[in-house]
């Protein structure tokens, strides 16, 4: 069987950050950010992160697969939450992984996510790659303006691949164009035309070169040309050098998106192979302390991938968002006065977060095996007044199953990072309902019977202890590609 990409994904937040509203904020202290101002970055809601993006963007992958055959799962971000917890594992558990899953954190370089995709690739197994990246930056700086947040996925094994590697090369060297060290929130940046001399033109072109020459490709036949770099026309300078003609290039998703750092390589991926016809060949370059290139053929597999929203559909469902305030509340830039409501005490009994994983992490809920009623959370007696019947509940799941708004608030005096906290009753299309916050909707679009999906969220921030408690929320329905 030929081995490659089975399936691929996306996700990117639903609201955008006009970046004219960080140039008029700003522009009187650095005027410069007025010629940057053009388009628009998306972000977080503050109940977001590497981890959430990473779960929505494997289950955009994964739709209507069988998750049974994954073997392995490669996560790869440099912002993770936790400096010592698998993140990896919590994303398994969101997706009702196997537990025997070989689960790892890939980090600490801008092209984390190609050198899983190389790992993934090299494997035996069904390998899930996912990538995600959430990156902070100072206000008022360059990173602010070019940088979105995002997530990627790719599912690699044997099967029907819709895109195979004819070739692949690497380059290692200790080329520091930007640090963030565990004593620095944010990251140091370096000269960019030596970053672009020193670093992009010296270690990408020899690398393509050869990833080209195992693959006896030649520089003309690439189709897709996928490199991140937020420095101008540096994507060009490389594909030049490397003979690789201008028209090959992609686009970048600045426009619309912003440079989701280590996510973004697979993010071009993913949106190049949304388009791609049988006989395309795209190289994926990854840079960051050296270079990944990595040469993929489409195959006629590609007309029949399962249509899921992907980097388009993600990028159609959003909201422009235009408080700039906001962006710095949500990224913890500005320091609210949040009144007294929100000072109680948000500590996670880790006993009780592991005894409930199922319905915590995995949303699985209850099917009674004597009249089939879904319920949810699942109980020791079934909740259809016909049947009450003890010990029937068959564990199901329900984080995939689309529903409707039955009943709803948008309460302002429970304090929320988000006012008005907005929640309610879910009823679930084959069953069952369940009690729930609500997110990605404003106040007053609520209404009885707006079709909603479940999302894997933040529900709390431990701020005293640093912990970041997950849950499932109920997000309105985005549309299909």
């Amino acid at each position: 069987m030929t081995k490659g990409i089975l399936a691929f994904g996306a996700y990117i937040p639903w609201r955008r950050l006009p970046r004219k509203a960080i140039a008029e904020t700003h522009g009187w202290f650095n005027p410069a950010l007025k010629g940057q101002a053009k388009g628009e970055r998306a972000f977080c809601n503050w109940d977001e992160d590497p981890v959430t993006m990473a779960v929505e963007a494997a289950r955009d992958a994964l739709a209507g697969r069988d998750r049974g055959t994954i073997g392995a799962l490669r996560f790869a971000s440099t912002t993770f939450p936790f400096l010592d917890r698998l993140h990896s594992g919590i994303v398994a558990g969101a997706l009702s992984l196997p537990e025997d899953i070989s689960a790892i954190d890939v980090t600490a370089t801008q092209r984390a996510g190609t050198s899983a995709l190389i790992e993934a690739l090299s494997s035996g197994s069904e390998t899930l790659v996912v990538a995600s990246e959430k990156r902070g930056a100072k206000a008022a700086s360059p990173v602010e303006m070019t940088s979105g947040d995002g997530a990627a996925a790719v599912l690699v094994g044997e099967g029907k691949p819709v895109a195979t590697l004819l070739a692949k090369a690497s380059r290692t060297a200790d080329f520091v164009d930007h640090f963030r060290s565990l004593d620095n929130q944010f990251d140091y940046q370096w000269e960019e035309r030596w970053i672009r001399d020193a670093g992009y033109m010296t270690a990408v072109p020899p690398v393509i070169k050869r990833c080209l020459e195992a693959a006896k490709v030649a520089p003309k036949d690439v189709t897709h040309f996928c490199m991140p770099a937020t420095l101008a026309r540096v994507a060009n300078s490389v594909a030049k050098a490397a003979g690789i003609d201008d028209k090959a290039i992609c686009d970048p998703l600045h426009a619309n998106c912003g440079d989701t750092g280590a996510a973004h390589t697979l993010m071009l991926l993913v949106a190049t192979l949304e388009k791609s016809k049988p006989g395309d060949k795209i190289l994926l370059v990854g840079f960051g302390q050296g270079a990944d290139a990595l040469l993929f053929e489409v195959t006629s597999e590609i007309a029949r991938r399962a249509k899921n929203l992907g980097v388009a559909g993600h990028l159609a469902h959003r909201k422009e968002e235009p408080s700039y305030g906001r962006f710095l509340a949500f990224n913890d830039l500005i320091e609210l006065e949040r009144g007294m409501r929100s000072e109680t005490d948000k500590a996670t009994a880790l006993s009780s977060l592991w005894r409930n994983r199922e319905t915590v992490t995995s949303f699985i809920g209850g099917k009674c095996s004597k009249c089939g009623t879904l319920q949810m959370p699942r109980t020791d007696i079934c909740v259809n007044p016909n049947c009450n019947a003890l010990h029937t509940q068959e564990p199901y799941p329900f984080a995939d199953m689309a529903g409707r708004i039955k009943s709803y608030t948008a309460d302002r005096l429970t304090y929320s990072p988000d006012p008005p906290s907005c929640y309610g009753m879910i009823e679930f299309e084959e069953g069952g309902r369940v009690m729930i916050d609500f997110t990605d909707i404003d106040g007053d679009a609520l209404k009885v019977g707006q079709p909603m999906q479940m999302m894997f969220r933040i529900k709390d921030i431990d701020t005293a202890r640093g912990f970041r408690r997950y849950y499932w929320k109920a997000a309105p329905k985005a549309g299909k590609a």
